[in-house]
């Protein structure tokens, strides 16, 4: 090396996907620090120019001129440091992920990603073209090789870059949350070093994007596999580390290793996150939704608050008859305590109105679900009237376990704009309850006496969500079986099920499959969430019972 050290800055950044000239701006602003900080090259995540996943916005020409005039503007103004940024490359009728190395008022280094992702909630084969060969740039004298985020999963890319003389790998990232996922990170990691005998710098994306959420976690590994820096989750961050050359070999010096969370704080951030985004990047003056009593939508309202301030939240209580006292009491508490805008609406007049004005069509047939359904359709009148003249958009309390099996009203609960919990299970959303209330033990989010009730609908007397499912207990761990390890029948009897329990709650799932297509966006927080990793038929002869 031509000096002693290598000083490189981990650019963590929200960014905005087809916000191109906003996302250049950012880099470009990133960078001036960093070599504020005397940092000799700064790491921005893959496709930062574009934003991830930019989907078909890049076969569109406008963006692909966008794309170019931000380059080169990049390579104007960055003079003074290195800067390492993933775009869009334009080659003719090929498009590639790839990752510009700018130096001089230049691309001084172009790298091609060589794997693309095809499965869950990737489709970059649709998009890109692959690339073939490794890129090796020196960065005062040391041997950088470049790699993107899917390269680093698969052992060749890695490989090819040490063959070819890299002594350090970085790799730029946007590589979305589910559980457990930085564990994952990290382990993948430590067997490409393992192979290769290199230290890694890992710069990931974070911020929200429609149901995605980036988590960041960006990361430092040393030869031996020891992370010794790791950036915080759920913000942006701009950090330096220093390599030196120790016995011939470039060795990162340590600095902050920030600690991973655990399960429900994790799950809990991500949800904040992507509601907070969601409603800036879509420029919506705040929220609005129906606060009934139950446990789901107190969390919700918990999030919202967490996410945007009680000023920009409002909750809807719409009674009906079938409303208990008790969720009266504890809805009005709860707004009250999180101190957000709180209107009462009762739903009879409407309910009674919709009723007389079918009187004929339903006469001669039983009430059924069909009345319960017309109550959930007024509350969601409601709440879209409010959205439309507030400009407030309406959040959707519903979880997974209920869009698994159907247990929601379409055009009525399910009607609004972004569904927080989606992608959380019942029992989940109970965790993560007494998740939020441990972060304020005075002062809890949640009522405890919402908590600790059974759940109901409160669409008929005496409602209980076991009048019409299984208990939580036993349907949700059917329900992981099915969705994220695509179990059959008799794999999830073999854990202990009734046979003609996981037949029923199975076939509720086909079943709905037509419902879950109509329903707002959600953030994916499992390996399998219900929306863009999720693509079953509606129509379908499938027998799920059949041996």
């Amino acid at each position: 090396m031509s000096t002693q050290t290598l000083k490189i800055a981990l650019a963590q950044l929200n960014l905005f996907v087809g916000d191109v000239d906003g996302n250049a701006s950012r880099v470009v602003e990133v960078a001036r620090e960093a070599a504020g900080r005397g940092a000799d090259l700064v790491m921005c995540p893959e496709l930062a120019l574009a934003g991830y996943p930019p989907e078909d916005l890049l076969f569109h020409s406008g963006f692909r001129r966008q794309v170019q005039s931000a380059l080169g503007r990049l390579c104007a103004e960055t003079a003074g440091i290195d800067v390492l940024v993933g775009y869009p490359e334009y080659d003719g009728g090929r498009i590639y992920n790839s990752a510009a190395l700018l130096r001089d008022g230049r691309v001084y280094a172009n790298y091609r990603k060589q794997r693309l992702p095809n499965y869950k909630v990737f489709d970059e084969k649709r998009y890109f073209a692959t690339g073939v060969v490794p890129t090796l740039v020196d960065v005062k004298g040391a041997r950088v090789g470049l790699l993107v985020c899917e390269d680093v999963w698969e052992p060749e890319p890695a490989a090819l870059a040490k063959a070819s003389g890299a002594e350090l790998l970085l790799v730029i990232n946007a590589s979305p949350f589910q559980l457990h996922k930085q564990r994952q990170r990290e382990a993948i990691l430590r067997a490409r070093i393992a192979e290769v005998g290199l230290p890694v710098v890992y710069v990931n994306l974070v911020g929200g994007q429609d149901e995605l959420v980036f988590d960041g976690n960006s990361f430092v590994m040393d030869v031996d596999g020891t992370v010794v820096q790791r950036l915080p989750a759920w913000a942006e961050a701009l950090e330096t580390v220093e390599f030196e050359r120790r016995d011939g070999r470039l060795r990162p010096r340590p600095g902050r290793v920030e600690p991973e969370q655990g399960e429900e704080a994790s799950v809990y951030s991500a949800l904040v996150l992507g509601v907070r985004d969601y409603v800036r990047k879509h420029r919506f003056p705040g929220v609005v939704l129906g606060l009934s009593g139950g446990v789901d939508s107190a969390l919700t309202l918990a999030i919202a608050v967490d996410a945007l301030g009680a000023e920009r939240v409002q909750a809807v209580m719409m009674p009906s008859r079938y409303t208990a006292s008790l969720s009266l009491e504890e809805a009005a508490a709860q707004a009250r305590d999180l101190g957000v805008k709180y209107s009462v609406i009762p739903i009879e007049g409407m309910f009674d109105a919709t009723l007389a004005a079918l009187r004929d069509e339903f006469a001669g047939r039983r009430p059924d679900t069909t009345e319960e359904n017309i109550q959930s359709r007024c509350r969601g009148v409601l709440l879209m009237a409010i959205s439309n003249k507030t400009g407030a958009m309406v959040l959707t309390t519903g979880n997974k376990s209920e869009m698994a099996v159907g247990y929601a009203t379409l055009y009525g609960d399910m009607a609004g704009g972004f569904a927080p919990i989606k992608d959380c299970g019942k029992l989940l959303v109970y965790r993560l309850c007494a998740y939020r209330n441990g972060l304020t033990p005075g002062t809890p989010a949640i009522p405890q006496r919402v908590i600790d009730r059974p759940p109901s609908a409160e669409l008929r007397p005496d409602q209980r969500d076991t009048d019409s499912l299984p208990p939580y207990e036993v349907l949700d761990p059917i329900l992981e079986a099915f969705i994220e390890e695509d179990l059959s029948v008799d794999e999830i009897c073999a854990r202990g099920f009734e046979r003609t329990t996981v037949v029923r709650v199975l076939e509720l799932v086909k079943r709905n499959e037509y419902k879950r297509r109509q329903a707002p966006p959600g953030i994916r927080i499992s390996g399998r969430a219900f929306g863009r990793d999720w693509r079953y038929p509606i129509t379908s002869g499938y027998r799920l019972g059949g041996r």
